[in-house]
């Protein structure tokens, strides 16, 4: 079969900035309501002042997300990648209507009952996240570097859209526990989300070329978007072409083993000659092989979030002190990290500025635990000025190093092991978010609770 290699060339590029967007869009959404639960503290201090609702949402929420994330990690090469996404969009939306719908039933009043519900919305969250955001990482990860970049950075700036229409109701509503309430409406953003990822996201030609390749290397996980964007699967992989779609596929995967073939000197004209001339292409490494390859990644991702919510959002909010900002302290001061920490996750885009040295990277990575004695010593001694700084710095080395380690990492694999190693990554991630929550309790040591 011939075919104009230039044309499938340009396919690798059509959309692109289209689908840096939509990944954007798509990242924002992943965290869109839990940083809106997060960016409200100060209403949930108010309303539940006796149960440390900071600390407790994010202890519920971290160990639903973890174990969601794990168990789809471990099943990840035979997991609906389509679905799993799916499934997690339309659950960011429901709980986030229940949180709005329960705190006006409620009349916004504390007490056990409306805590214990919220702290059920906030394991849904983490339910939400554990399938998202490893299956959107895990998805991207077969594609371009600059779609991880672009989804981390979306995570980020839904810290930072949340933190400034927080500020934007606190002002326009300080007088009125209903102005507060009015932060937390985020549930209809979840919507757009699922409306991009299942219709537009699939049918944009770099995104089909890059899962059209990875179905060609052996991913059963591909399978339901392709077939959403008109191509079904390859017969060797389980994968049948509906009739419009079957040539578009057979071609792009053929080129794709043309192209590899090329650098061997080796030529193939059909499908079935390439897969008898090649038997290897639909193996792939196994996760245990992936995570000792990587195991440097592995912990760099885990440290970077050990050490950020062992300090962020917790003592943020709870023990720094009175200052003249009073109310707007805590807020202020999770504004600061939310920016700086989308402003680092664009700062690799740089290339002279991106650190890809592995010993570099754990360098950088053990550095930032002297954050901790910087955060007691300016808690106890320090100005406003001085632990907005330090709160500013440790949101820009978050961002940072996450988009180096996880935009590295995946270089040099196929598809499907690009997808399982995203999907290991996130599942380190989580977990040194939920190791970081429960350490951050330590700093509640000798206050009497």
């Amino acid at each position: 079969m011939s075919f104009q290699t230039a044309n499938w060339q340009a396919m690798e590029k059509q959309g692109k900035f289209t689908a840096l967007f939509i990944s954007w869009l798509l990242g924002n959404g992943s965290l869109f309501s839990w940083n809106s639960m997060l960016t409200i503290e100060d209403y949930y201090t108010h309303l539940f002042p006796k149960y440390h609702p900071t600390r407790v949402l994010t202890l519920v929420y971290q160990p639903f997300a973890l174990v969601t994330t794990a168990v789809l990690a471990y099943h990840e090469a035979k997991t609906n990648t389509r679905l799993r996404n799916l499934a997690g969009y339309i659950l960011f939306f429901v709980s986030s209507l229940a949180l709005v719908v329960l705190d006006v039933a409620t009349s916004g009043k504390g007490g056990i009952g409306p805590f214990i519900g919220v702290c059920i919305v906030s394991a849904a969250f983490g339910t939400a996240d554990g399938h998202v955001q490893g299956g959107m990482v895990g998805d991207l990860s077969l594609m371009c570097p600059e779609f991880i970049q672009s989804f981390m950075a979306g995570l980020a700036a839904s810290g930072t859209l949340t933190s400034a229409l927080r500020l934007i109701t606190k002002a326009a509503f300080d007088s009125s526990q209903d102005g507060l309430r009015k932060g937390a409406m985020s549930a209809f953003f979840e919507l757009l989300c699922v409306f991009l990822y299942a219709f537009v996201f699939p049918k944009l030609p770099i995104v089909k070329y890059y899962r059209a390749k990875a179905a060609s290397e052996g991913s059963r996980t591909v399978a339901a978007d392709l077939a959403a964007a008109g191509i079904e699967a390859l017969p060797d992989t389980g994968v049948s072409f509906s009739s419009a779609a079957h040539i578009y596929a057979i071609i792009i995967i053929i080129y794709f083993c043309k192209k590899k073939k090329k650098k061997k000197t080796r030529k193939t004209h059909d499908l079935m000659s390439i897969t008898e001339e090649d038997p290897k292409r639909l193996e792939r490494l196994s996760n245990k092989q992936l995570l000792a390859q990587n195991i440097d990644y592995a912990i760099d991702i885990y440290l970077i979030y050990v050490l950020t919510l062992s300090i962020f959002p917790g003592f943020l909010s709870e023990d720094t002190g009175s200052h003249n900002l009073g109310s707007w302290y805590a807020l202020v001061l999770i504004a600061m990290y939310n920016v700086w920490d989308l402003i680092g996750r664009y700062v690799p885009l740089i290339k002279c500025l991106k650190l890809t040295s592995r010993k570099g990277l754990m360098a950088a990575t053990l550095a930032r635990f002297l954050f901790i004695p910087a955060f007691y010593f300016t808690s106890k001694y320090g100005g406003e000025g001085w632990m907005i700084m330090l709160t500013s710095v440790l949101g820009l080395t978050n961002g940072y190093l996450t988009v180096c380690v996880l935009t590295d990492a995946p270089t040099g694999y196929k598809g499907p092991e690009q997808n399982a190693l995203g999907n290991l990554l996130v599942a380190f991630l989580i977990a040194g978010l939920f190791s970081g929550v429960a350490l951050d309790w330590l700093w509640l040591i000798g206050k009497g609770w």
